[in-house]
């Protein structure tokens, strides 16, 4: 059945997922994943291929990327290179998805908050970046604390931080990691089409799922209703 039509009329904080929900960062991140591997001497890969990598933090994309030339010791080396790279190229293409703005705009009268495996310093610079910073009460990165999504961690401490309780607390995201987090935490869950990590959401469906983010403030304010695809009931406060 749908999400009860009070329930998202009560929904005051909103998380979001940073890579794949809220910007398209897929080249930069491809362009710095094969500079990491042209200097440790290994064949680029499909810009495409890296995309599938992205969600779980950067030693997991790197990790992947490296294959079967992933011992520990590569990683470390490998994440290091990947960083240094990035940090000097990860706003040369990276973008809005189209329609994000407007629809933070609308929301802004909420609790807003940005929960990314992405590590913080990278996420808060790619924000104020972007001129998108001011929306968001919190952001939390993959460094802030000891576990990263789907671990449930970084939604308990925003739903402290900002006094929300789990039946009012809704997560957004473009990939199961987004999902599970949401589960693992007791809250809603909203999925987006558009991402690079949306192909994930056919096995762990959302609640919630949105072709674009503009049809989520008119959703919340009851505009319009829209079936969600699970209909579990959330923890209540």
């Amino acid at each position: 059945m749908p999400i009860p039509r009070d329930v998202i009329g009560e929904i005051q904080l909103l998380i979001f997922d940073l890579d794949g929900t809220l910007v398209d960062s897929k080249l930069d991140l491809a362009l710095s994943v094969n500079a990491m591997l042209a200097e440790m001497g290994g064949a680029p890969l499909p810009h495409e291929e890296i995309a599938t990598y992205v969600g779980r933090g950067v030693g997991n994309l790197v990790r992947r990327a490296l294959g079967e030339a992933a011992t520990q010791q590569n990683v470390e080396k490998g994440v290091g290179i990947f960083l240094d790279y990035y940090r000097r190229h990860m706003l040369d293409n990276t973008l809005a998805y189209p329609g994000v703005r407007e629809a933070l705009e609308e929301l802004k009268g909420r609790q807003l908050a940005v929960l990314t495996n992405k590590p913080v310093r990278f996420s808060q610079e790619i924000l104020a970046g972007l001129g998108m910073a001011q929306y968001f009460a919190c952001v939390y990165g993959g460094n802030s604390f000891t576990e990263k999504k789907p671990d449930p961690i970084g939604v308990r401490k925003l739903m402290s931080d900002l006094c929300t309780p789990p039946r009012q607390t809704l997560i957004i995201g473009d990939s199961d990691t987004d999902v599970l987090t949401g589960r693992n935490a007791g809250i809603w869950t909203c999925g987006v089409t558009y991402g690079f990590g949306a192909y994930t959401l056919k096995t762990i469906p959302p609640d919630l799922l949105l072709n674009d983010l503009r049809e989520l403030p008119p959703l919340l304010n009851g505009v319009k209703t829209q079936k969600p695809t699970s209909s579990r009931e959330r923890g209540q406060a």
